[in-house]
């Protein structure tokens, strides 16, 4: 059967699962998302206007509930997911009768996806094109590790029998320490090299990794500073991290620095943010390194870096604001920016030091550089 627009996917009778990856800034509510909207902006309203058309058409049945699965990099992915689309219920005034088939007829699973996947592999197309016997428009290439992490009952098991299988998908009562751990190391990792290894000149994963500096500052960053502050078993965490640089020298994989700095705001809000606040209060000074990658961030948000434009990707809004704030004075601008509580949830000027220390790291970036200036900054806390 081919279905030709949104309405009759929603009608499919065969229909059981919804499985969404729209990054961390997709599982939002916008207040001007509207019903009459084709379709609504935000992917929670898309898939509130989805799920009603299926109760509709249905007539409320049980029987055509869903299970919904999301994939998306922040914590109780669908719980936040849920919890979204029933103010898009609210704010559209639609039915009680349909408010209790969404809570009580679907189902909304939290989950952890643990794998890299550079994307598409423009360097070696070719070679793989030649093994296939017909033309792959999607093709992508992705690491050997996985792991995917969903919470869910018995009966879930039943519908998703992965455990008969030999993929490393495990459902489970609880995936927070699963989760905790991969997004503070692995993501983390990756969210605090971005901006630091793009403005040293470095374009990979591997790459930064495998250079003398870079490398060992990230893994430094990890070991040091983000490891210690995490409630688990250390020398499980160590060998966890340990494995993670091994993933990220995998030589067949070309993972573009510029590819994951996609809302690299939100991103270290999530993944690198935490640290830095959990560090301050367990040791009561600075995490050098994270402050310094902070710092980048901010830095690489201005646009141009040594008279070059750098990969913005982010919304529109966030790229706004940081035009704006790169006009004030360097003190103001970080003082507005910490407090920014739209970028944070809390009012960053609290944590003593850290302004001074960000506006010490930015203007060691601009007269020295990136090497010179993370050694001049750490030097100045001897």
């Amino acid at each position: 059967m081919i279905l030709r627009n949104f309405s009759e996917l929603a009608q499919e009778r065969e229909l059981e699962y919804v499985i969404s990856n729209t990054t961390e800034a997709g599982i939002r509510y916008d207040g001007n998302d509207q019903l009459e909207m084709s379709p609504p902006n935000s992917f929670p309203g898309k898939l509130t206007r989805f799920l009603l058309e299926r109760f509709q058409y249905f007539d409320g049945s049980t029987d055509f509930g869903l299970t919904i699965i999301p994939c998306e990099l922040i914590n109780y992915n669908a719980d936040t997911l849920k919890t979204v689309i029933l103010k898009y219920i609210d704010l559209w005034k639609l039915s009680e009768e349909f408010k209790n088939w969404v809570l009580n007829a679907c189902t909304f699973h939290n989950t952890l996806v643990d794998r890299i996947v550079p994307g598409y592999p423009k360097d070696t197309i070719e070679e793989y094109n030649s093994q296939l016997e017909y033309q792959d428009q999607l093709i992508v290439s992705a690491e050997t590790f996985f792991l995917w992490v969903i919470e869910g009952d018995d009966n879930l098991k039943k519908k998703l029998p992965f455990h008969k299988t030999s993929l490393d998908v495990r459902i489970v009562e609880d995936m927070q320490p699963f989760r905790t751990r991969k997004v503070r190391i692995l993501n983390g990792a990756h969210t605090a090299m971005v901006p630091f290894s793009l403005l040293y000149g470095n374009e990979t994963v591997k790459e930064t990794v495998d250079d003398g500096f870079t490398g060992h500052f990230i893994e430094s960053l990890i070991l040091e500073e983000v490891v210690p502050t995490l409630d688990m078993d250390q020398k499980e965490l160590e060998s966890f991290a340990k494995d993670v640089f091994d993933r990220f020298r995998n030589p067949f994989i070309k993972h573009q620095l510029s590819s994951i700095a996609l809302n690299s705001i939100s991103k270290f809000k999530v993944r690198v943010l935490p640290s830095l606040l959990r560090y301050i209060e367990l040791y009561q000074k600075m995490p050098l390194k994270i402050v310094f990658s902070f710092a980048c961030l901010i830095r690489f948000y201005q646009g141009r870096w040594k008279g070059k434009d750098v990969p913005l990707n982010d919304d529109d809004a966030i790229i706004k604001t940081f035009k704006n704030l790169w006009q004030l004075p360097a003190e103001d601008m970080v003082k507005e920016l910490l407090g920014n509580t739209a970028l944070r949830d809390t009012d960053l000027n609290q944590l003593h030091g850290l302004p001074a220390a960000i506006e010490k790291a930015l203007g060691l970036l601009e007269t020295d550089g990136v090497k010179e200036g993370y050694e001049k900054f750490e030097e100045s806390y001897k």
